[in-house]
């Protein structure tokens, strides 16, 4: 076969496996469904790619995948890297008690540890500077000292590279031309941050730590090859190894072709792993052996956002980057729940066209000077400034079950179907309401928490998890605690479809740690 691996997907189960695999000598190619970006063709302005079109994606490939079922949306990233493009940068460890209940025994915080370490390091993540806190940080340590809680208050480790010597004070400070240049460990040229609030967008100075400038390119370094705009549509076995179908997105078309390897990782994200296998076992029958308890134990992970207005504070959630830290609940003393706190943020998407607009001034001198006016103006004035965006996750009923349903009864292609039970997560999300209600009122502000969920109860999720979990047999999970598929020899799951339960913290770098294990495990056992 021409490749030892196939990986599908490229965030953070994809690009991590890849480059471990890559690093040890095999022959690693990564299928990746989106765009490969950077700051020269991130989204801006209305017209831009900023959608993923399921239905038509040969049409819409765009930056971010809306996806809509009843009583819950799902934001995923298209790209190459995954959702780290299009994540806040929290890079933080699951508390040991989350292991202790659902997962594989082999599975704990101890085992994980030496894997947490290494993504750590590898993303160089690291806290905002002392000199450098946000007025959402203030607020958010400010919030938990008048509840009686200070010590619950604590900065969070960021994928994000600062310059210790920026400040908030100087002239201009969100000019970009502000931003550090430097080059990073794995020889890929980053900038350092200036506060731009773009994080979930594209950063503008390269200052996020995203897949693309590390694992990434590190496994292109060690000879992996990674095509963008591949759509895998199905994994057959041949030959002691598989098959891997895809849909190559070219001008407007779908060109399919395949590649076969003795190894397969799916790492296309909760959805787009669950969806593939289902696919492949009810549809096409090219996987027959797969658990029954593929798309089970679904989980939005909590995630839950209530804005509050506080008037005469400047609070400005377009500056510095989209969250930065946390008051902690994880230890269930909030109504016998567990969760955390964030601050959360989010682009001047408005001020970010102007912006762009602006950057070509006319010829005309008086024009010239009211354009330069504006632009100052751009950069001094935030319209959502007095507003503060109360961020949580929290541990869910994780009671999500995926299937594949015709849209018109017997008629229709076949879509991914989310049957999803709110009540029983409903005791985990009003608990976070009220810690909301109640950090905000302490620091004078007015709560508003979104109809959405008061009179509709939907909720949405940029953290899905589980659909392909993990256990100790088919019985209980799709996959062992190696992330190989039951059933079916060297195919593995490596993202965060394999979460058996939710863990209630961002779960970017426990994805990435069971991801280091899965490789370590491929490696050292010779496949």
């Amino acid at each position: 076969m021409k490749y030892d691996v196939i990986v599908i997907g490229s965030g953070f189960g994809g690009a991590i496996t890849a480059c471990r695999l890559a690093e040890a000598g095999y022959s690693v190619l990564i299928l990746e469904r989106g765009r490969r970006w950077d700051r020269t063709t991130y989204p801006r302005k209305p017209e831009d790619a900023w959608l993923w079109n399921q239905d038509r994606p040969e049409k819409e490939n765009g930056w971010i995948d809306l996806r809509q079922f009843p009583h819950m949306a799902v934001a995923q990233g298209a790209a190459v890297g995954g959702g780290s493009l299009i994540y806040a940068n929290i890079s933080c460890e699951a508390p040991p008690h989350v292991f202790e209940q659902g997962w594989p025994a082999e599975i704990t915080h101890a085992e994980l540890k030496p894997y947490y370490d290494a993504v750590a390091r590898f993303m160089n993540v690291q806290r905002i500077p002392d000199n450098q806190w946000t007025e959402r940080m203030k607020l958010m340590r400010e919030a938990a000292a008048k509840i009686g809680q200070p010590d619950r208050f604590q900065p969070l480790e960021l994928a994000v590279s600062f310059d210790p010597a920026w400040t908030y004070g100087q002239p201009d400070p969100f000019n970009p031309a502000k931003s550090r240049r430097f080059t990073n460990a794995q020889g890929v040229e980053q900038g350092t941050c200036v506060h731009l609030g773009n994080c979930d967008i594209g950063c503008d100075v390269d200052a996020k730590n995203t897949l693309d400038r590390n694992y990434i390119a590190w496994a292109e370094k060690h000879h992996a090859e990674v095509r963008p705009l591949h759509l895998v549509s199905r994994i057959v076995p041949v030959n002691g190894g598989y098959r891997v179908d895809y849909d190559e997105l070219r001008d407007g078309r779908r060109l399919p072709g395949h590649e076969s390897a003795r190894l397969i990782l799916v790492a296309a994200g909760s959805l787009g792993s669950t969806e593939l296998l289902l696919r492949c076992r009810d549809e096409w029958r090219s996987l027959p052996a797969v658990s029954r308890r593929l798309g089970m134990g679904w989980s939005s992970n909590g995630d839950f956002l209530t804005p509050a207005l506080h008037p005469g504070r400047t609070i400005s959630p377009t500056r510095g980057p989209t969250i930065s830290s946390a008051i902690d609940f994880l230890d269930g003393s909030a109504e016998g729940q567990v969760f955390w706190i964030e601050d959360g943020g989010a682009p001047d998407l408005l001020g970010n066209y102007l912006r762009e607009k602006l950057e070509h001034p006319p010829r005309n001198p008086r024009a010239r000077i009211w354009v330069e006016a504006m632009r100052r103006l751009l950069r001094e004035r935030d319209p959502f400034q007095n507003v503060m965006p109360w961020f949580a996750q929290a541990v869910d009923a994780a009671n999500g079950e995926f299937s594949l349903k015709r849209r018109w009864g017997l008629f229709g292609a076949r879509r991914l179907h989310l049957r999803w039970d709110i009540a029983k997560s409903r005791a985990a999300m009003d608990a976070v309401v009220r810690m909301h209600e109640k950090l905000a009122r302490a620091t004078g502000g007015t709560p508003m928490v979104p109809p959405t969920w008061s009179l509709a109860r939907d909720l949405v999720t940029p953290h899905p998890l589980g659909g392909c979990g993990m256990g100790d047999a088919p019985g209980n999970g799709v996959v062992d605690s190696r992330g190989e598929v039951f059933g079916h020899r060297n195919l593995f799951v490596a993202d965060a479809a394999i979460f058996p339960r939710a863990i209630g913290v961002n779960p970017s770098r426990t994805i990435g740690a069971l991801a280091e294990r899965i490789a370590a495990g491929i490696i050292a056992e010779g496949r």
